[in-house]
């Protein structure tokens, strides 16, 4: 019997991972509105209890850098996948407010740890390929946010509570642990005995980590407004709430299996400069013409815009001959991360005061300023 290279085994369980943060996250994103609608939320309270999902992220990212340089990403790996399931659950069954929002806290700092570790594994199978493909694996993180998205829709319809939606996900959460955690990589490409708690990016992974900040405002936009943008602006059925995020995860999908030829092909310049005007676009359409088709047509052109966007910057970040892998990531994701730290209250805030449209509006400039970023880029 023909035995699979170890690098493909490597290849298929780092993806395996990448599929299950997708899963927990895609499913938290596609059951905001029963949460906001169970604990009677306007939209500036929500827009601060999304804050803290960031909040979590963003103070777990020196910790991250440093623990997997330190002691190596796969049991960092292995010890969020356990955990992040378990916040999705507690997530579930906030019944308050103060609740909700410790719950999101821990949601934001388990998924970074399991966010950078994963991709430091990615990095180091790049290594092992001798090619770019960075943007596959991410492709099977928005497959995984498609089918939460799915999964989602099934429960709406079939109105079952979020909770026990989140522990059917928990299930299939250990299921996919207990069949990949083995072929995950052991060593690290760069690993140090003694490395700094705080480390000051170069020149080159700021600007990176600039162009992440505006693709993860865009990117955070959809994953936390777009079910809400569909309820009380298109004024969709419940069982359509979650078509908008679904059009979005099927082209962030489509884009990230293609994205590693087509980056080949136009180089990253070209492909940055391209994302930020679909994504920029994509917002407008759905801010001019809210109503349900033309909606899910304009997230489905930002799911194409920030598709291949962190994928590039993460590559290009794990690449760096000034940090190692996992702490150039965490480095450029401190930067990036600011974004999803601003998009939840700034879009929360500016829809009590003038509307969620205009809110989106203004998100779609945070797509421009991808291209500008681009077309600086030497």
């Amino acid at each position: 019997m023909r035995t699979i290279p170890d690098k493909w085994q490597a290849r298929v369980a780092v993806a395996s991972f990448f599929f299950l943060n997708g899963l927990c996250f895609a499913s938290w994103a596609s059951r905001i509105p029963a949460i906001q609608a169970k604990l009677q939320l306007n939209e500036a309270a929500l827009g601060s209890l999304l804050l803290c999902i960031p909040i979590g992220a963003l103070t777990s990212l020196p910790l991250s850098g440093w623990l997997i340089t330190r002691i190596g990403s796969r049991p960092v790996l292995i010890t969020a996948a356990i955990l992040y399931p378990v916040c999705l659950v507690l997530v579930g069954t906030a019944a308050t407010p103060w609740i909700l929002g410790a719950t999101l806290f821990c949601f934001g700092i388990i998924g970074n740890l399991g966010n950078i570790s994963v991709n430091t594994q990615a990095v180091n199978v790049e290594m092992l390929f001798g090619r770019t493909i960075m943007s596959s694996f991410h492709a099977i993180w928005s497959l995984a946010g498609l089918t939460g998205a799915g999964i989602g829709t099934l429960m709406v319809n079939l109105q079952i509570p979020p909770e026990e939606h989140f522990l059917y996900v928990m299930m299939i959460s250990y299921v996919i642990i207990f069949l990949s955690f083995r072929r995950t990589l052991r060593q690290e490409g760069v690993k140090s005995e003694r490395q700094p708690f705080f480390v000051k990016p170069d020149k080159a992974l700021i600007s990176l980590g600039i162009i992440a900040f505006c693709c993860m405002i865009c990117e955070g936009t959809m994953y936390d407004w777009s079910g809400v943008y569909f309820a009380k602006v298109v004024q969709a059925p419940a069982g359509q709430v979650t078509l908008g995020y679904t059009a979005f995860t099927l082209a962030t999908t489509f884009g990230r299996l293609n994205g590693d030829w087509l980056t080949r092909r136009y180089g990253i310049r070209g492909m940055l400069a391209g994302s930020g005007v679909l994504a920029a676009s994509g917002l407008l359409l759905a801010v001019l013409l809210p109503v349900a088709s033309w909606a899910a047509a304009g997230f489905f052109l930002v799911g194409l815009g920030i598709a291949t966007v962190i994928p590039l910057v993460y590559s290009e970040a794990g690449r760096s001959t000034t940090m190692s892998p996992g702490v150039a990531l965490a480095a450029v994701s401190t930067v990036g991360f600011l974004g999803f730290l601003s998009g939840p209250p700034l879009i929360g805030f500016i829809a009590q005061a003038s509307g969620l449209r205009v809110s989106f509006a203004i998100i779609a400039i945070m797509g421009l300023m991808i291209t500008i970023m681009a077309k600086r880029k030497k």
